[in-house]
C-alpha cells in the first residue's frame, strides 16, 4: 500500500451505491421517455416540475458524501426520485382505468 493512501475510514458506507442504482435503473430509461414523450406533446406543461425534481433527487442520491450517517437520506432521496418519475406514467394508467371504466 502506498504511503499516501489512507485505510478507509470507520464511517464510509461501502454499499452506498445499492439505493441510487435501484431508483436510477428503472428511474432514468422512464424520465428519458417521459421527457421525450411530452416534448412530442409541446412540452411538458404541468409535469415539468415534478420532472426535474425526480432527476434532481436521482442525482443528490448519487452525489451524497458516502458516510453511514447520510444512508436514510440517500434512500430517501433516491426513492422520492423514483416516485416522481412514477408520477405522470402513473397518473396516465390511472386516468386511462378511469376512462374505460365510465
Amino acid at each position: 500500500m502506498p504511503a499516501n493512501d489512507a485505510p478507509p475510514s470507520p464511517a464510509a458506507h461501502r454499499t452506498w451505491w445499492r439505493a441510487p442504482l435501484v431508483a436510477t435503473l428503472p428511474g432514468l430509461p422512464l424520465l428519458a421517455l417521459e421527457y421525450r414523450w411530452f416534448a412530442a406533446q409541446d412540452g411538458p406543461g404541468a409535469f415539468s416540475g415534478v420532472l426535474f425534481w425526480a432527476a434532481g433527487l436521482i442525482a443528490l442520491a448519487w452525489v451524497l458524501p458516502h458516510r453511514r450517517s447520510l444512508r436514510r437520506l440517500r434512500i430517501a432521496a433516491a426513492g422520492t426520485g423514483l416516485g416522481c418519475a412514477l408520477l405522470p406514467v402513473m397518473f396516465a394508467v390511472l386516468l386511462g382505468a378511469a376512462m374505460a371504466s365510465g
